[in-house]
């Protein structure tokens, strides 16, 4: 209760997408409803699916990845940032980090991408901004590192793997994500950049 009490918006996005996610695996007909296709949105048919590809996930591995680290972080973020402007940076997130690939993947009729990421990403970063020196976990290595050094480390695979594109992960999704959950809370919080070098120099 505490959950919905004090983060409404993290409880309500994270339930639906889970409901959604598990409803999708039984109904295949949902992912080509749901599921963002480049092709498409360029040419200004299924806009929505800016917003209902974050909906639904792949497989379980992928809804369970997903769906951990928004429990970790999204949480703690809203009750940081505030409600309304965790639902700007999150709705942000899954819209702006899917841009990149409408226009990369144009003219690509076959290429369709759904997950959360972009926007997980966005929660992620805008999270690291706030405190820089927690320690996260790059699986599968079980050796915590602080969280900007995790930071650069994932931008810096985000872009090689981007440039390789030699799997089915959506890396441009999670990149321009993370830039996008900088972006928002920069322009959202005022101080946040001093809390930052603050927290980052130990004065904090």
């Amino acid at each position: 209760m505490d959950y919905i009490n004090n983060t409404p918006v993290a409880s309500l996005i994270f339930v639906f997408t889970i409901i959604t996610s598990i409803y999708a695996f039984h109904d295949h007909g949902l992912f080509g409803k749901f599921m963002l296709h480049p092709y498409s949105v360029s040419r200004k048919h299924k806009v929505y699916t800016l917003i209902t590809s974050g909906l639904i996930h792949a497989d379980w591995m992928h809804l369970i990845f997903n769906m951990m680290t928004f429990y970790f972080f999204a949480f703690r973020l809203e009750a940081l940032i505030g409600s309304w402007q965790f639902g700007l940076l999150y709705f942000l997130g899954l819209i702006l980090s899917d841009i990149p690939s409408v226009i990369k993947h144009k003219d690509d009729m076959w290429y369709n991408s759904l997950g959360a990421s972009g926007a997980i990403s966005a929660v992620l970063f805008s999270f690291i901004l706030f405190d820089p020196m927690s320690k996260m976990i790059i699986f599968p290595l079980p050796i915590p590192i602080w969280a900007w050094l995790f930071g650069l480390l994932y931008l810096a695979y985000c872009w090689q793997m981007s440039k390789r594109a030699q799997d089915n992960i959506n890396h441009d999704a999670h990149f321009f994500g993370a830039l996008t959950g900088m972006i928002i809370t920069v322009l959202l919080v005022p101080n946040i950049i001093p809390n930052f070098i603050t927290r980052l120099l130990g004065n904090g």
